[in-house]
């Protein structure tokens, strides 16, 4: 798990990264600007961070599937070649879908106004801006997105189906709670950044509400990566004796 959750930790830094500083600077110096390349670059990187973390949270859902249902042979289903293979193809698939939407939407001539009713340029508020039809670009980004999110959805849900039955078919209680508390970390995670996700892209246009989605768009992208190392590293054993002798030292009495 540690494994998936450094890759996980380093999708949450990258698009937090490319979203966060800027809306900073922003906030500060009052000039809410942004120049035709960093926007473009901004989309690229952040699709390629936020579509790589939809499959690690998939691989990490088939890894406690297999540490459960499969504990004897854990160690020889995920080896090292395995978890690779699981880390690897979503990084090269999320950098080809980012430059192809991304070389598309801009290479779509825009007029008219150039401001963007986002804190960040995301390609629902920058199609609004196109002259051009833009009904073959929605469909696209409609239907990848469609497919990343149910795709790594039906497999998070499949593992969890088998986990459930495991669960379920064990004796002792305690077993029980410690299965589930295995995967609770990994469960909160997913249910608020798929809730989000679902909640943004896979509703027409005609229905999107632009302060809704902004609202949305702020948790997923600067809330929910900094709960993350909360959310699992409270459930970690470690980390909790940790916090328990930082605060029981800090609250001594000196003699």
């Amino acid at each position: 798990m540690y494994f998936f959750l450094r890759h996980l930790s380093i999708t949450d830094l990258g698009y937090s990264t490319v979203i966060g500083p800027k809306m900073k600077v922003n906030f500060v110096v009052h000039k809410n600007t942004i120049s035709y390349n960093w926007c473009a670059t901004q989309l690229a990187f952040f699709e390629i961070f936020i579509i790589a973390e939809l499959f690690i949270l998939s691989a990490m859902a088939y890894d406690r599937y297999v540490a459960i249902c499969k504990p004897l042979l854990y160690v020889v289903i995920m080896a090292q070649k395995v978890r690779w293979g699981l880390v690897l193809p979503p990084y090269l698939y999320s950098i080809f879908v980012s430059l192809f939407l991304t070389i598309k939407l801009f290479k779509s001539p825009f007029c008219g106004s150039n401001v963007i009713t986002y804190f960040y340029c995301d390609s629902v508020p920058l199609i609004s801006l196109l002259c051009s039809d833009t009904r073959e670009l929605e469909l696209i980004i409609l239907i990848f997105s469609g497919c990343n999110l149910l795709c790594s959805l039906l497999i998070v849900l499949v593992s969890y189906m088998f986990i459930l039955m495991a669960i379920l078919r064990m004796n002792s209680i305690k077993g029980r709670y410690r299965a589930f508390s295995t995967c609770s970390s990994h469960l909160t995670v997913v249910v608020m950044f798929y809730g989000t996700l679902l909640f943004m892209y896979l509703q027409p246009k005609s229905n999107h509400t632009f302060d809704v989605d902004k609202m949305a768009s702020v948790f997923y992208t600067l809330v929910i990566p900094m709960l993350n190392p909360l959310i699992y590293g409270l459930r970690n054993k470690e980390v909790k004796d940790a916090l328990r002798r930082t605060f029981s030292n800090r609250c001594k009495i000196p003699n």
